[in-house]
């Protein structure tokens, strides 16, 4: 069977591969960086840690977003929905983590970022967001249907919801993206990520306090 053309993306990505030693960490990601239609868990995974780790740095990137768009040739967006979509995987669907290696494929990333949207940032109540996630991890729909039904949902909303745990789930989300986003910021005083990284953890202390206290009546 003919190969398929490669992208110039692609051609790209084998020109750096070329100059670097297979069992280091920044081939790995290129690798994975090439598969990422089929295997975009892994390169949310390897993306995270390299964010997370500044390893960019040593690369000789100044940021992550330069990193992304100019060796991984991903936008800075996708970068963000990847990393995202897999920590709320890690979190909430550990299940399809599991089968990462079965051919089966996982859900489209941009699917699992709306269920993540519609967990933390959207007020989606319990059954709203249970009916969504029905249609991306048991039903497997395509993502311009999962894309539509939260749309649909999200404009029926004409008022904020004011659940407490609803809100909690935004603050949260929010504090994770602010916590994301800092680790590419030179000269930032370390107190100021440890603040961040404490506003995290009791956000999600909170979040656990309201769910036992819903829990339990």
């Amino acid at each position: 069977m003919t190969d398929l053309p490669q992208s110039s993306g692609e051609r790209h990505i084998e020109r750096i591969m070329e100059e670097l030693d297979p069992s280091s960490e920044r081939f790995q990601v290129l690798e994975t960086a090439k598969k990422f239609k089929s295997s975009w868990v892994e390169l949310g995974d390897r993306l995270f840690g390299v964010n997370n780790r500044n390893l960019y740095r040593d690369w000789g990137y100044g940021s992550f977003e330069e990193y992304c768009t100019r060796e991984i040739r991903i936008k800075k967006e996708t970068a963000q929905k990847l990393t995202l979509a897999y920590r709320f995987m890690e979190q909430h669907e550990p299940q399809l983590l599991a089968r990462r290696e079965e051919p089966r494929p996982l859900p489209d990333y941009r699917s699992i970022d709306l269920l993540r949207q519609a967990r933390e940032e959207k007020g989606f109540s319990d059954q709203e967001y249970a009916d969504l996630r029905k249609r991306v991890v048991e039903e497997e729909r395509s993502h311009p249907t999962v894309l539509k039904q939260f749309k649909e949902v999200a404009r029926s909303r004409q008022e904020p919801v004011r659940d407490p745990a609803v809100t909690v789930r935004g603050a949260l989300a929010a504090a994770r993206r602010l916590e994301t986003a800092l680790a590419g910021v030179d000269g930032l005083p370390d107190g100021h990520r440890e603040a961040v990284r404490g506003l995290v953890a009791h956000l999600e202390n909170e979040l656990e306090e309201l769910a036992v206290t819903v829990e339990h009546g």
